[in-house]
């Protein structure tokens, strides 16, 4: 009896432990939750790691929705698939003197000296194929084609003679110019996997959505300074390479740059080339320059001395000269230095309210 009475103390308090071990631990856990509830920097650890963890997918939703419009981006026509040996030589020298216009047709050219020595490719960034980098995408399948600034419809050979004229400050060539030729092929090759009458995607130039305000060259030139000064000198003047005949960084001003004729010489125009090309390395998908600091770099470019043109035949229809074409006589009652630097968005909404009437 005595070990009968024994062993129910002995299992009472086992019990009894067992409860307050039981006890303990339920204490311990909610000692700890609250500890972790209430103390702030606990807290804001959980808070901050969610927030990492939105971040995170955030930067990866965005990385996907980035890849998936990059793969959409135009790409040239492989040349290497060429089977015609006589087109492709055609096509590759016509490659050539986009690339080193200057080697055959500048100051010191080869075949002829007819331009300011800078080549095609200093505008048409890697041959004319860069995404958003003034490339020909939709050159061949958009051309021939009507132009507000001559007033006629232009073929091949005037935009290309165009350039040769007003962004390479030089002469045209013939028709029937054997690096007019070419340069056409190319042209023609590398955009003939783009439907007639479509624009590619990526091609040309990246419009810029207009400031608010005019851009200002005072703070453009400081942005050069900190930005362009190593390319292309504090002078514009860039970088002639040793065998003297081209520039290694072109000429941005001055008398070896672009006329005032150009397509670059419109603030919009140059202010979206250098969004997603300047400074050297930058891309579409990886830009260097805010939109502001874009516009404020073009407004003072486009500010210093270049070689002028004869503009006397372009824009026969004034009332389609663009925002910010800087020449007037314009169809509306703004100055031409708001045509020049802006702000923009008054005399759009003014020649949107003149297209409705």
């Amino acid at each position: 009896m005595n070990t009968e009475k024994q062993n129910i103390d002995q299992f009472k308090s086992l019990v009894k432990r067992l409860i307050y071990l039981f006890t303990t631990i339920i204490f311990l856990i909610m000692s700890l939750f609250l500890f972790l509830f209430f103390n702030p920097s606990i807290t804001s650890w959980f808070e901050n790691n969610d927030k990492e963890l939105e971040e995170l997918y955030i930067d990866a939703k965005k990385k996907v929705v980035l890849q998936n419009e990059t793969a959409k981006l135009w790409k040239p026509a492989d040349i290497s698939l060429i089977t015609d040996e006589t087109l492709k030589q055609e096509v590759e020298y016509g490659k050539e003197l986009i690339v080193h216009t200057a080697k055959y047709l500048g100051p010191n050219g080869s075949v002829k000296k007819i331009t300011n020595g800078m080549n095609c490719n200093n505008c048409h960034l890697d041959a004319g194929t860069k995404p958003w980098g003034n490339n020909y995408g939709s050159v061949y399948s958009m051309y021939p084609k009507m132009r507000a600034r001559s007033g006629q419809v232009e073929d091949l050979y005037k935009r290309v003679n165009d350039c040769m004229e007003r962004s390479l400050n030089g002469q045209p060539l013939k028709e029937d110019d054997k690096e007019m030729k070419a340069m056409i092929a190319y042209i023609e090759y590398i955009g003939s996997n783009v439907p007639k009458g479509t624009e590619a995607n990526g091609s040309g130039i990246y419009d810029l959505a207009y400031l608010d305000r005019a851009a200002d060259p005072i703070k453009g030139k400081v942005l050069y300074d900190a930005k362009c000064v190593s390319c292309h000198q504090v002078n514009g003047q860039g970088v002639l390479a040793e065998d003297k005949k081209e520039y290694i960084y072109p000429p941005v001003w001055g008398e070896n740059s672009y006329n005032q004729g150009a397509g670059l010489f419109r603030i919009s125009r140059f202010a979206g080339y250098i969004k997603y090309n300047m400074p050297l390395g930058s891309t579409h998908d990886s830009p260097q320059l805010s939109d502001e600091e874009a516009w404020d770099i073009a407004a003072y470019v486009e500010n210093q001395p270049r070689p002028l043109k004869d503009l006397s035949q372009d824009w026969p229809d004034i009332s389609k000269k663009p925002v910010d074409h800087p020449f007037g006589p314009f169809s509306d009652k703004f100055t031409e230095a708001q045509h020049k630097f802006g702000p923009f968005k008054p005399i759009k909404d003014e020649k949107k309210k003149k297209e409705k009437k």
